[in-house]
């Protein structure tokens, strides 16, 4: 078993600066994940050249794989720093910051542009108004509710917009994320009052029509969320939709 751990870390000073790699090493301790030991390189930031150099800046908040904050690149793979255990990775450890979102400083990025997709397509449930919330409320399906359950399960993490090759700075897709908490609105009996306006947010451009159907989503999403469904039934929904909306 090795006595160390090595890290090799790319960083980015401020937004638009010219990225660089540094290397870091730090004594092994059995139990450790990625935010662990960046706590530890925090603590005494040093490189293995031995030149003192700032904290290395990333992000975290629940540490329990739910929040979504703490996802970066780990040896090239999307995922969550709070669930990367460090003796289940080849060493060194490449740390990369995303790269389908602006880059703040080092491993932090900008996910506003995710966020303010969901609200394009009116990603939450309205319960504010005049009618009533808890009587005479539909019941929904067994199957209806097992669907809604994995779609809700979404943590806005950044892994399936990361894999998705039809989602970039420069493209104008929403991404798989947001398309997904469509299907999970729609599928609820209070929030299909506004199914019209969050189909119309997807039929436009950068919306279903986007996605290229690489299935890199599924594949990247940490919680197994069926999002190649999701957009499936959602091709149906817009295609309806759409005929709604041409004969009235």
């Amino acid at each position: 078993m090795a006595d160390s751990i090595r890290f090799k870390i790319k960083r980015q000073d401020t937004e638009g600066a010219k990225p660089y790699w540094q290397e870091f090493e730090i004594p092994y301790k059995p139990g450790h994940n990625v935010v662990s030991a960046l706590m530890v390189i925090r603590e005494n930031p040093v490189t293995v050249d031995g030149e003192p150099v700032d904290p290395v800046l990333w992000e975290a908040n629940c540490l329990e794989e739910v929040c979504g904050a703490c996802t970066i690149l780990v040896n090239g793979r999307a995922r969550q720093a709070c669930a990367a255990l460090i003796d289940e990775l080849e060493q060194p450890i490449v740390l990369e910051p995303m790269s389908k979102f602006p880059k703040v400083r080092d491993l932090m990025v900008d996910r506003s542009r995710m966020f303010d997709s969901l609200r394009k397509v009116h990603a939450w449930i309205d319960i504010d108004g005049s009618w009533d919330v808890h009587v005479g409320s539909p019941r929904i399906s067994p199957q209806e509710w097992a669907m809604n359950y994995e779609l809700s399960r979404c943590m806005t993490c950044g892994c399936c917009m990361e894999a998705c090759p039809q989602y970039g700075p420069d493209l104008a897709f929403v991404g798989p994320a947001p398309i997904g908490q469509v299907r999970l609105m729609n599928g609820h009996p209070t929030g299909a009052w506004f199914k019209t306006e969050r189909l119309h947010a997807i039929m436009g451009d950068g919306g279903l029509s986007d996605c290229g159907n690489a299935q890199n989503c599924v594949e990247a999403c940490p919680k197994d969320i069926p999002l190649t469904t999701a957009i499936a039934q959602l091709g149906r929904q817009t295609t309806v939709q759409a005929m709604k909306d041409l004969f009235g």
